[in-house]
C-alpha cells in the first residue's frame, strides 16, 4: 500500500469512490465528463497548504482508497491546530480487508507529525458500523455535532 498526495489525474476515480455508497449516491454527481465543480474544488484543495487530499494505491498501482486531512489553526488550546479527516472511502473490492485501519493509522501519525493536538471526524448517524470502527481506533464520541446545510 502506498499513500500519496492526489493529483488532478486521480479526480475521476476519487469521485467514483465518493459516489459508490448509499449516502454518496445522494450527494455526488458522478458522470462523464465530471462536472466542472469537482475540478474547481480540487484546485482549491490542492492550492491550500492546510489541505491534504490523499489517495491510496495497491502494490500493483490501483487506486483503492482516498481521504482528506484538513489542518485548522485556531486560538484555543493556546494557538493549537486541529486536524479533521473527511471523505474516507475505500474501493468496494477492498472493503473489509483492513485497509481502513491502515489508512487511519497513517492519518493519526500524520496529524501528530503536523503538530495537531486532536484529530476529529464526523460520521453520519446512518452509518452505525462506521461509529463502531472509529471507536475501535480510539476515537471518542465526546461532542454532539450539528450542521446547517445551505441550498
Amino acid at each position: 500500500m502506498k499513500i500519496r498526495k492526489a493529483e488532478s489525474k486521480d479526480l475521476d476515480q476519487i469521485v467514483a469512490m465518493l459516489a459508490d455508497d448509499e449516502l454518496g449516491k445522494l450527494r455526488e454527481n458522478y458522470r462523464q465528463p465530471l462536472p466542472a465543480s469537482y475540478l474547481e474544488a480540487f484546485k482549491r484543495i490542492d492550492s491550500d497548504k492546510n489541505q491534504e487530499l490523499m489517495v491510496v494505491e495497491s502494490d500493483q498501482g490501483q487506486m483503492i482508497g482516498t481521504m482528506q486531512l484538513s489542518f485548522i489553526p485556531y486560538l484555543t488550546y493556546q494557538g493549537g491546530v486541529r486536524a479533521q479527516i473527511e471523505a474516507v472511502r475505500i474501493h468496494k473490492d477492498f472493503r473489509g480487508s483492513g485497509l481502513g485501519r491502515e489508512m487511519f493509522e497513517w492519518a493519526i501519525e500524520r496529524a501528530s507529525t503536523m503538530g495537531a493536538h486532536v484529530l476529529q471526524l464526523t460520521t453520519d448517524k446512518q452509518r452505525p458500523e462506521a461509529l463502531k470502527f472509529y471507536e475501535k481506533l480510539g476515537f471518542v464520541a465526546s461532542h454532539e455535532g450539528m450542521k446547517l446545510h445551505f441550498g
